[in-house]
């Protein structure tokens, strides 16, 4: 799976949000300010060359919707990050994040139970 660029993951931050929708409302969304529409259009036609979105004709418009589920771009885009800044260890990485930003034993048990829930 392509690796999306900062505007591109914001646009498809909205498209999975939003599910199915045509670049108006995708501007609509998007926080001051605003971008032209012809960019927000050119990154949505990047994001279907990619294999990201689609779209159905509508009239004379487009809807588009995503084809990857944010799971799955989301579970690729850690499995990156641990292998490119910590040796493929996510036990690093946790030790990392818990050094760097303070996290509390009973925070870590509460995230390890959340897994563990998860998983049965």
């Amino acid at each position: 799976m392509k690796q999306l660029t900062k505007a591109e993951e914001e646009v498809m931050q909205l498209l999975w949000q939003l599910e199915k929708c045509n670049v108006a409302s995708i501007i609509e969304e998007l926080p001051e300010p605003k971008p032209a529409y012809n960019t927000v259009s050119t990154i949505v036609r990047i994001l279907e060359d990619k294999g990201f979105v689609d779209h159905e004709k509508v009239g004379k418009g487009h809807l588009y919707f995503p084809l990857v589920k944010k799971s799955d771009y989301s579970n690729q885009s850690i499995n990156k990050l641990v292998e490119g800044y910590f040796q493929g260890s996510f036990k690093s990485m946790v030790s990392f994040f818990m050094q760097k930003n303070d996290i509390s034993l009973s925070e870590l048990e509460s995230i390890m139970q959340q897994i563990k829930d998860e998983e049965e």
